[in-house]
């Protein structure tokens, strides 16, 4: 299309063109021309937001859930560095995304005007690409390459200035076709190098997640794994990557694993990791696999060369999509025998995420788990934000789809409640959760505004402990016994619930879970439940006096 419209127009024309349904947003007056295009653009379903860190997050769960970007918009100054935690989580996530920050006037620049700031400068540190588009006639060009720099490689995030008087300009634009991923092949004799190696093996062990993953990459890999009978550990918070009833899976890595399972991974031979970047939390800090792994070969596969022997020395170093590596690994020849490690690796993971009564404390997260396994499909999606909160969710439920587990990778606090908005949105026909501490969901409760705003179909679990409760261990650990700044004092949450709109009640005992969970389950739209617990069980292994006496 090369009929005259102003930047604004131009813009969403390309964001439909690329794919873009989907927009999360904080309105602002330095991007009113696109606000007044997207009013004329019905296939785009623009979600406005109560906070730009909030609109940041959605836009990078909904990415994580599509494998294109999620699209936010939000302001200058202010707007931006409010948004800046998404950009940085999805950075770190390696998750597409996609941020339009209005800029002012061009000929306002450099004279620190109206919440001005140096965008591209700001950015250039946290995103994949930070640029401005100085000429509306090539919005076309940026939107597609944005859209190729997101989604290329190893995913990440873009972000675009958008001067306020640029989008205002009626040009003549040449709008760009869409633009394809492009996949990646695997070199003639790399995976049977892949297959030499493991045929050697007596102890090999598989690492799983990151960029690239999806349902058909988890099958085919599970079944490579259940016939060579490889245990296959996920990477932090990338507990989804495989479906958790495969015979092959061994349970996830980061904080608080199984220790039979850091045992395997210490004692393996071989290790070979596909997507992940084996980043400081799934290595508890480059200690469980060092650099360099004397005594062990690493294979690692990843999507951008720029990570392969990055801070990893790999003996075999493969750049593909998980899922071309895992499509080709399939069709190798199998032994005629699997290993009994993967069985073995398997019974040690159930036995470690079957929660067992606790003495002693009035309301048992474990059992809660327990309780919401029993009540909601296996395809359930949990959201979460950061905090000791999201140990019991990360030990104890069994993630059987992918996507179903959102959650940063960057450990920010606040992800959770935005997360489910935008998964609510995207996959209506599931159960949606969003598991927040009580210091992690006052970052961003504000957004369960937007959630009723917009219809979304969630239930929101606010475990509460009156205390920033990774840092009061962490804290106890150190100090003992010196406490200092990391009590809370909570409002009401179920009132609060109640006042945005939300079905909400509160919890106090483990026998009274399950039949709230019932209860809300029975109702429409947002639900909240309000769970009051003890500080002293701070993890799902030990308690603050455990700590102490240490």
């Amino acid at each position: 299309m090369s009929i005259k419209r102003t930047g604004g127009r131009v813009l969403v024309d390309n964001l439909v063109a690329q794919g873009c349904d989907r927009i999360f947003h904080v309105p602002g007056e330095s991007f009113l021309a696109v606000l007044d295009a997207l009013h004329d653009t019905p296939s785009i379903d623009l979600v406005t937001c109560r906070q730009e860190g909030g609109a940041a997050f959605m836009a990078c769960a909904d990415g994580t859930m599509t494998g294109r970007p999620g699209v936010c918009f939000v302001t200058r100054g202010p707007g931006a560095t409010n948004a800046s935690i998404g950009v940085h989580v999805a950075m770190q996530d390696s998750q597409p995304m996609l941020l339009f920050i209005g800029d002012v006037d061009r000929g306002m620049r450099d004279r620190e005007g109206f919440q001005e700031v140096d965008l591209p400068a700001m950015f250039a540190p946290l995103a994949k690409w930070a640029t401005r588009i100085e000429d509306a006639r090539r919005i076309p060009e940026y939107v597609a390459r944005a859209w190729n720099v997101a989604t290329s490689g190893r995913p990440g995030p873009v972000v675009i200035a958008l001067p306020e008087d640029m989008l205002c300009d009626v040009v003549e634009a040449v709008d760009r076709p869409k633009v394809e991923r492009q996949a990646t092949y695997l070199a003639s004799g790399t995976v049977q190098g892949v297959v030499s190696c493991l045929r050697r093996a007596e102890r090999p062990v598989a690492i799983v997640g990151g960029a690239g993953w999806d349902i058909a990459t988890g099958a085919a890999f599970g079944y490579f794994a259940r016939s060579w009978g490889i245990p296959v550990a996920g990477a932090f918070r990338r507990q989804d990557a495989m479906r958790n009833s495969d015979r092959a899976w061994a349970g996830n890595l980061g904080y608080g694993p199984n220790p039979k399972l850091v045992e395997r991974i210490k004692q393996a031979d071989v290790i070979l990791a596909v997507g992940a970047r084996l980043g400081e939390a799934t290595t508890d800090g480059y200690t469980l696999i060092t650099p360099d792994h004397p005594g062990q070969v690493l294979i690692h596969v990843h999507p951008d060369p720029g990570e392969l022997n990055r801070v990893y020395r790999a003996d075999i170093a493969i750049c593909a999509d998980p899922c071309a590596f895992a499509i080709e690994i399939v069709t190798a020849e199998f032994p005629a025998h699997p290993l009994p490690a993967g069985a073995e690796a398997h019974a040690d993971y159930l036995e470690w995420s079957t929660p067992k009564r606790r003495e002693g404390v009035a309301l048992d997260l474990g059992q809660c788990v327990a309780a919401m396994r029993e009540a909601m499909p296996p395809d359930t999606i949990i959201c979460n934000g950061a905090g000791n909160f999201s140990s019991w969710w990360h030990r104890y439920w069994r993630y059987e789809m992918q996507p179903s587990q959102l959650a940063p990778t960057a450990g920010a606090m606040g992800y959770g409640v935005p997360a489910a908005v935008a998964a609510a949105l995207r996959f209506p026909d599931r159960k949606v959760v969003a598991v927040a501490g009580d210091g992690d969901f006052l970052m961003n409760g504000q957004e369960l505004a937007t959630a009723v705003q917009h219809d979304a179909d969630m239930l929101v679990i606010v475990v509460d402990n009156s205390a920033y409760g990774t840092i009061r261990m962490h804290q106890e650990r150190e100090y003992p016994a010196r406490l200092s700044g990391t009590a809370l004092r909570n409002p009401d949450f179920t009132a609060l619930g109640r006042a945005y709109g939300c079905w909400a009640e509160t919890v106090e005992k483990t026998e009274d879970f399950a039949p709230a969970l019932d209860r809300a389950l029975a109702e429409d739209g947002v639900r909240l439940l309000h769970l009051k617990t003890d500080v002293e069980f701070i993890t799902p292994a030990t308690t603050i006096a455990a700590i102490r006496s240490r």
